[in-house]
Order: structure tokens, then C-alpha cells, then sequence
């Protein structure tokens, strides 16, 4: 069974509210990862190491930044018949619906483009999460169990299970019941998987006795336009998988490698740091199944005598004398000035170099350059793309902030201090109460 008759496609996700404020500008996927990619280079390069080079991209909010990425990114030659194309939620003569209303909604707005003859299964993917996989392996348990639907599920401990969704399995791997991020002992008993069957599939079960749904489907494609048709179910994870386990042979392909959902800025952060420090979980180019992106034309980064100590520098940046950087990532075009501080903390980078005449403007305007200041300290934040960053100012969260409201130099979520975008701190400032609001919960 070939993967050339697999058509895939990557949902790029709702408003990312949970991401705000890295979301205010940008949808979801095209938030920067690692220093010089986005969220959304991960399925493709999947894809892409996996030979599956028919994909659609299913976007609707702030999706500008995401089109040029791809656009600019992910060309195939004339002759493999390969794309990554974007379906943008839009009205239609078959349907006047706009807004995708959920996943399968999102789906189902765009079902002309699986009904060619030539496509025998579709590949329903996440745009937020950062993991490796060989799809043709899927495909594989897809075809020897004789499936119409495979799902991608990961063994976990009990204290993971909240936040997910569990599978019930029998003896074959077939899938007979779905239970939505489980909150009691109970529903954990009922949903148990042996240890010996999870070994038994080449995974060390490690304590790990729940199986999690990945959210990465593999459909026959008569199977899913025949779901689709015949219900006006929204959302795949909640409506449209239990629906198949009760009327379809729904299998689970097992998989054990590194998996992080980015869905919060929390998680964002943490997967972040995780990618600097020395025992990365995750590499970016191990041989043969790289994660790629835009080609830039940068210069390599010069570093005036700082220390910097298990961290990710990205290409184009200025680092002068004295500076100290500490189990960070540091986007592309950084520039960070003498004896500043950054610990604990992911600085997005900048769009553009600015020109002597763009510094005299910025003096003649009092207002910070394109940089991090002389002195300033940056400490358990997210520093967006294109922030002035003033001398001596501190940006860290002080005063134990779980949760902020909105201001246009400071934000606190999930307890990670977050700079956004094109913000303006000035000299010397730091994030003292009655500056800084808390949230209105509620």
C-alpha cells in the first residue's frame, strides 16, 4: 500500500486563545519554535520524510504570516506532483457557511478536494505539536489490520491522562471505547491497557498503563466522506472518533518517540527550554528526517566575548561583551547588548536589521532600537518578534503572577512573563503592581 495515494491534511487550529499573545498576530501553526522554525514545520517535514507530498493546510484566523511562510518555504518540482497548498475558510456555492465551525467541519467545507479518483486514504493531522513520525509506518498498521480507521495513540502515566483523550482496547488493538481527559480513579481502571500488550508491540511500558490519542487520524477516504455526509458532527476528537468506534473498525497505531502538544503558552515555554538544554529530547536534524524551514540569507552570529551556556542561537545574531545567556533560545537577528541577562527565557528574534537611518529615527523619537538593552534582564519570559527592549530594564516576573490582563508591554499566563510583539520597553522600567493589572477571572 503506497503513500502516494495518501492525500494529508494539517488543521491549523481556532483562534489559539490558549496561546495568547503570541496568537494576537499570528494563527497558531505559524508561531515561531526553536529559534528559526514555526510550529507548523513540523507535520510538513513529517510529511515531506514521509514521501507524502499531496497536503493541504486548513487555516482561518490571522493566516497571513502562515501563507507567506509556506509560500515561501515548501515548493515541489513540476514532475513529483507534490504541493502544500492552504484551504482558507471562505464561502462557497456548495456552502455558505464561512468560519470553519471545528475540525470536521473544517473538513467537510472542503470535500471536493478529496473526492479525486485517485485517493484511497486521508491523513488528519495537528498543527501544534512537536513530535516525529513515519506515516508510511501508520499506513502500514492501517493496511495489516484491515482498518477503515487508525489512530495514533502514545502509552502514559496517570497524572498525563487528565489533559487527554484515552482509548479502550482488546487484544487485536482495536479500539472500543474513548474517554475524554479522565478525571477520576474509575474512569482510569475502566480504560487500562496491559503493560504485556504494550510490550508486546516493541514498546517498554515503563509504568505506563493508558493509551492517548495523539489527535493524528488515518482514514479510508470512503469511510470518512461516508462520516461526514451522513452527520453534521463538528469536531473530530469529540464527536466524529467515537461515532467511527461504534460503527467502523477503528485500530491504534502505537507509537513511543518524544510528543509535545503546544497548545498553551506554558507548554510553549517548557518545550522551548526543553529543545536547549544538552540532553535535548528532540533533535531538529538527525540524519535522513530533518524538520525544515525557510531558507535565509543571514550572516552567522557574532558574539563579543559573552557566556552563554546550554542555549539555541540562532543565525544573524549580535551578541556583545559581557552578555550572559543561560538555557534560552535566541531567535533569528537578535540583538542583545553588553552585560544583559537572559535565563530561562525564549526571545523570538526580529523580521529586519534596522539601517543608520532607522537608529536616528529611533533617537530622534526616544525611543529604544531594535535590541535588548545594555544591563537588562531577562529572566522565565517570552519575548515576542520585533520588541525594544531599553537599557537596565528587568523583564521578570517578580511578584509571582499566575495570570494578567492584556497590556501592550507585559503580559503574564500560565505564570510565564510574555513581551508582545513590536512592544516598547523603555530605560530602566520593570513590572511593578498597579502597572501591571491582574486577570478578571470569570
Amino acid at each position: 500500500m503506497s503513500v502516494r495515494r495518501l492525500l494529508a491534511l494539517v488543521l491549523g487550529g481556532g483562534r489559539g486563545t490558549r496561546l495568547f499573545p503570541l496568537t494576537r498576530d499570528r494563527s497558531k501553526p505559524a508561531v515561531p519554535l526553536g529559534g528559526k522554525y514555526r510550529i507548523i514545520d513540523v507535520p510538513l517535514s513529517n510529511c515531506i520524510n514521509s514521501d507524502v507530498k499531496r497536503i493541504y493546510v486548513l487555516t482561518q484566523f490571522n493566516s497571513v504570516s502562515l501563507h507567506r511562510h509556506i509560500r515561501r518555504t515548501y515548493n515541489f518540482d513540476a514532475f513529483s506532483g507534490g504541493f502544500v497548498e492552504i484551504l482558507a475558510a471562505q464561502q462557497t456555492l456548495d456552502s455558505d457557511a464561512g468560519w470553519y465551525q471545528g475540525t470536521a467541519d473544517a473538513v467537510r467545507q472542503n470535500l471536493r478536494y478529496l473526492q479525486q479518483p485517485d485517493i484511497e486514504h486521508v491523513l488528519i493531522l495537528s498543527g501544534d505539536q512537536l513530535y516525529r513520525m513515519n506515516y508510511a509506518d501508520m499506513l502500514a498498521t492501517h493496511a495489516k489490520s484491515g482498518a477503515d480507521v487508525t489512530i495514533a495513540g502514545i502509552p502514559v502515566h496517570d497524572d498525563a491522562a487528565s489533559a487527554l483523550g484515552i482509548m479502550r482496547l482488546d487484544e487485536a488493538g482495536r479500539v472500543h471505547g474513548f474517554l475524554e481527559k479522565p478525571q477520576t480513579t474509575a474512569e482510569l481502571t475502566t480504560f487500562r491497557t496491559a503493560q504485556a500488550w504494550i510490550e508486546s508491540r516493541g514498546v517498554p511500558p515503563q509504568g505506563r498503563t493508558l493509551m492517548a490519542s495523539m489527535g493524528i487520524y488515518l482514514f479510508n477516504r470512503d469511510c470518512l466522506l461516508d462520516l461526514l455526509t451522513k452527520t453534521d458532527y463538528r469536531d473530530f476528537g469529540r464527536e466524529v472518533f467515537p461515532a467511527a468506534i461504534r460503527a467502523k473498525n477503528v485500530q491504534l497505531h502505537v507509537f513511543d518517540g518524544y510528543w509535545e502538544d503546544i497548545g498553551t503558552i506554558r507548554s510553549y515555554y517548557q518545550c522551548n527550554l526543553d529543545l536547549a538544554r544538552n540532553a535535548v529530547p528532540f533533535e531538529f536534524a538527525p540524519a535522513g528526517e530533518p524538520i525544515y524551514s525557510r531558507a535565509r540569507f543571514l550572516p552567522p552570529t557574532r558574539i563579543e566575548g559573552a557566556s552563554i551556556r546550554e542555549s539555541l542561537v540562532s543565525d544573524g545574531c549580535v551578541i556583545e561583551a559581557g552578555a550572559v545567556i543561560e538555557n534560552s533560545v535566541i531567535g533569528l537577528r537578535c540583538r542583545i547588548g553588553r552585560n544583559a541577562v537572559i535565563r530561562n527565557s525564549v526571545l523570538l528574534g526580529n523580521d529586519f536589521y534596522e539601517s543608520p537611518e532607522d537608529l536616528a529615527g529611533d533617537a530622534a523619537r526616544g525611543v529604544p532600537p531594535l535590541a535588548i538593552g545594555e544591563g537588562t534582564i531577562i529572566e522565565g519570559a517570552i519575548v515576542d518578534k520585533n520588541v525594544r527592549i531599553g537599557r537596565r530594564a528587568r523583564v521578570v516576573n517578580e511578584h509571582g503572577w499566575v495570570d494578567t490582563a492584556d497590556s501592550p508591554r507585559f503580559i503574564v499566563r500560565d505564570g510565564v512573563a510574555v513581551v508582545p510583539k513590536e512592544a516598547v520597553i523603555p530605560d530602566g522600567w520593570i513590572p511593578e503592581p498597579g502597572l501591571v493589572k491582574p486577570a478578571v477571572i470569570g
